[in-house]
């Protein structure tokens, strides 16, 4: 990662962190939770070989980048507009925008909004899913004995506590449970529920003793451990506790669809596909996004696509680019 520079721009009233290789084209990648610009690394790389400018910020709340206190500071509109303010302090007129896990609805939504700034999209887990009719914490599944993870981070401080106890041991046990290479524990909802007695911590050691996968070495749970050692949680945290309030916010784009050419990639065994309604949405990408040119399901791929399969999601995106 030689080729890799870091410098701190000014976007959208904060100050963020951006990784970057490569001269050409514009292609900004948006990362997800628990995550930083070193998700992409494999991507900024390749990229930049084939001659694309390829950009990974820290988002906002994460690593280098400011952490602004208000929780409502971590809209979607604020998201998008860090994105926009990005272009700006580069002097690029266009971008295609890329965005894995929760850095995709920033993606989906940078096309959505402003068009005329990107020219394109890559989606990665997570699909463009349409304004609801119900606020979305309201429709979120629970039990008596487990929430839904998203639900469970909506407390102030609650989640925060938990993973920072031992932050290397959150980040290791995070990837390895939704990675394509590790097999369901029994009886175990995955990530997607957390016990009402004892949260997070409750099923922290599940993973303790696994080996990790090819894909995962100790120096790239160290990049995360270090970044979130420093910063805490809190700030990533807080773009969950604004899911009812974009729903709000964006009442008035309720409709509309992502008019931009995009791309759609998935691993197979990724949990996302199998929230409520997921494969639906997939199925039907392309009534929301006309100009879908493909979606690809990785087989045997978990959640950190761009990391568990770097060869085939560079080729799909190298493809995907050169098509443009």
């Amino acid at each position: 990662m030689g080729s890799i520079t870091h410098r701190v721009i000014e976007t959208n009233g904060i100050r963020m962190r951006i990784a970057e290789a490569g001269t050409g084209p514009l292609v900004l990648m948006c990362h997800g939770f628990p995550e930083s610009w070193y998700s992409w690394r494999h991507q900024i790389a390749a990229l930049a070989e084939a001659g694309f400018h390829a950009v990974a910020p820290d988002m906002r709340g994460y690593g280098g980048t400011d952490a602004p206190e208000a929780i409502e500071g971590y809209t979607l509109l604020h998201l998008v507009g860090d994105m926009v303010g990005v272009l700006d302090a580069l002097g690029a007129e266009t971008a295609v925008i890329a965005g894995h896990d929760w850095g995709a609805p920033v993606a989906w939504h940078a096309a959505l909004l402003r068009p005329d700034r990107f020219r394109a999209v890559i989606g990665l887990s997570v699909p463009f899913r349409p304004r609801g009719g119900a606020r979305p914490t309201s429709v979120m599944p629970q039990t008596d004995d487990a929430v839904f993870y998203q639900l469970h981070f909506q407390a102030p401080g609650a989640a925060e506590a938990e993973l920072e106890r031992d932050v290397r041991a959150s980040i290791r046990d995070t990837l390895l449970r939704l990675s394509g290479d590790v097999a369901p524990i029994p009886g175990s909802d995955g990530f997607s529920m957390v016990p009402r007695r004892g949260g997070l911590l409750a099923r922290m050691g599940q993973h303790a003793a696994m080996r990790l996968p090819a894909w995962l070495t100790e120096a790239d749970i160290d990049a995360y451990a270090d970044a979130f050692s420093r910063t805490g949680f809190r700030g990533g945290l807080n773009w969950y506790r604004n899911i009812d309030r974009n729903w709000e916010l964006l009442r008035p784009f309720a409709g509309m669809r992502v008019q931009v050419p995009a791309l759609y990639v998935a691993g197979e065994r990724d949990l996302v596909l199998a929230f409520p309604g997921a494969k639906e949405m997939v199925a039907n990408l392309k009534a929301s996004v006309p100009l879908l040119a493909e979606t690809i399901i990785l087989p045997g791929c978990g959640h950190w696509t761009q990391q568990e399969r770097p060869a085939e999601v560079n080729a799909a995106m190298l493809g995907f680019l050169r098509r443009l």
